[in-house]
């Protein structure tokens, strides 16, 4: 891929899950240089400009001698790098590296050429700073955990390569790379951004995407499995109330039910409504669809922008303080996702509840053949009951709280890092929770026909059946099947089980 103006979702997903290799584009070469040239200027003359010659938050008004300028962006950087805390995972700390190479490459940030090939050139050797999830506050940007990632650019810290963590001075050694001596402003540039959120929400993004369509495929199966019924997905029901998710969803369920042998056989039941779980999918799973859209179009915004203190702007020959680097619009989303995640394992396990629940379903229960001797997947519910109120938790959200930090300086703060990190945690409960529902959903399924007799179900749920049962076998009598249900899990998350059903996104006109 080459870096330049536009990074998109999906370019992020190639490098930092796919390991593209990354090359700097010539015109963002160029915007560097104009941007470094505003900055050396301003080192040759007289004018105090913050974060050039100038302390840093509350130490602004004091001027620092040119001779000291190194020194100051050094100090920067290792002052700085005090996280605390697991490790973050290689795969956000490849986004870090990548969303903090295309924001200096937009040219406003006034580094060397040499501070943003560096970063990519940690990207590509696949080389990851080690970085300590804990520390942002999310209003300067990530300054502890950019430090970090900072702290390895100029030999210090430690990389993760090859599967070890090493001194980052040794793995650099190895790599012929050269540690940078920070010019004036370079460590500033590095720290003061919003990398670690975006890192965190978009791998979020990505994962909400596949779990969301894997929900709708698991809403299908639970429909089959408890015989439901097909009309509240028509198009010209949920249109009369014309949200986009909505739609979309129900389009998606609809394609999964498509040539459905079981649903005329039930067509005379005498059942007047099903439980909310199942009729009030489109309008449920469809929500969350709409919050997430609204997270990629901030995310397409993030990814086009500049996000450190003070921004260069070589056009007027301006050095600006803003405030660009505060987390708020990410923090917001990052919440609002959370919740929205949260609701789809929420009414997944009520789903679940349909199918366990003999009252409800008319299937023996828990889905067992043995009542009594075997309790089938009892427990299973309990497990998403306990992640679903564990999410409850998590979902308060972080964005509403603010501490002072620098003296009273940075008065106002986003906690966004707080926000992307629970998000991933609820994003992992709601995985597996989704996958309990497939687990009862392809064992209803059985059950139905056992109890009736042997019909086909919609296409999209015969196919996720079929590849369900590569994962955990039938539920004949109980057995030790977390490591099955850990089988499954891993097949949801990777998209396994949705590529199973080989459906394009549905046209919600269908």
């Amino acid at each position: 891929m080459i870096l330049d103006q536009i990074l998109t979702l999906a370019d992020f997903e190639r490098v930092v899950r796919g390991g593209e290799e990354v090359t700097l584009a010539p015109a963002a070469r160029d915007r560097i240089h104009l941007a470094r040239a505003v900055i050396e200027r301003i080192v040759d003359g007289s004018e105090a400009v913050y974060g050039v010659n100038t302390g840093f938050g509350k130490f602004a008004t004091i001027g620092i001698d040119r001779g000291q300028l190194e020194q100051l962006q050094h100090n920067l950087i290792v002052s700085h790098a005090i996280g605390m805390g697991a490790p973050l995972p290689a795969e956000v700390v490849r986004g870090m590296l990548l969303l903090r190479a295309q924001s200096l490459a937009l040219g406003h940030s006034g580094v060397r050429e040499e501070v943003v090939e560096l970063l990519l050139a940690l990207l590509n050797a696949g080389a990851h700073p080690v970085i300590p999830a804990q520390g942002s506050v999310g209003a300067s940007g990530d300054l502890a955990p950019l430090a970090h990632l900072a702290l390895a650019l100029i030999g210090h810290g430690e990389l993760e390569y090859a599967g070890q963590v090493r001194p980052a001075a040794d793995v650099l050694q190895e790599l012929r790379l050269t540690p940078l001596t920070l010019q004036a402003k370079e460590g500033l540039a590095l720290i003061n951004g919003t990398q670690l959120m975006g890192s965190l929400l978009a791998l979020s993004v990505l994962d909400a995407q596949t779990l969301l369509r894997t929900a709708n495929l698991a809403a299908a199966m639970t429909i089959e499995g408890m015989r439901g019924s097909h009309q509240p997905f028509r198009d010209d029901v949920v249109r009369l109330r014309p949200h986009p998710g909505a739609l979309e969803v129900a389009a998606e369920v609809r394609a999964h039910l498509r040539d459905s042998a079981i649903a005329p056989s039930h067509a005379d039941c005498g059942r007047v409504q099903d439980a909310y779980s199942l009729r009030a999918v489109p309008q449920v799973h469809g929500a969350t669809l709409d919050v997430l859209h609204h997270a990629e179009r901030v995310l397409a915004a993030e990814f086009a922008s500049v996000t450190d203190n003070p921004l260069v702007l070589p056009a007027t020959n301006e050095v600006i303080s803003g405030g660009n680097f505060h987390g708020q619009p990410l923090a917001l989303t990052a919440d609002a996702l959370t919740v929205a995640v949260a609701e789809l394992a929420s009414i997944s396990e009520r789903r679940c509840e349909q199918l366990l629940n003999p009252a409800l379903s008319g299937l023996p229960g828990f889905l067992t053949p043995q009542p009594g001797l075997s309790s089938g997947l009892m427990i299973a519910q309990y497990t998403a009951a306990a992640l679903v109120s564990e999410n409850k938790v998590l979902s308060h959200p972080a964005s509403v709280d603010s501490i002072p930090t620098s003296a009273n300086q940075e008065d106002h703060v986003s906690m966004g890092a707080h926000a992307c990190r629970k998000l991933r945690d609820v994003l992992n409960n709601s995985f597996t929770v989704i996958s309990i529902e497939l687990l009862c959903g392809a064992q209803a399924l059985e059950m139905q026909a056992l109890k009736f007799r042997p019909l086909a179900p919609g296409v999209g749920v015969a196919a996720a059946y079929t590849r369900i049962r590569q994962e955990v076998a039938t539920l004949d009598a109980d057995r030790y099947f977390k490591p099955e249900l850990d089988a499954l899990l891993k097949a949801v998350r990777s998209g396994a089980i949705l590529e199973s059903t080989t459906l394009p996104l549905a046209d919600p006109s269908v």
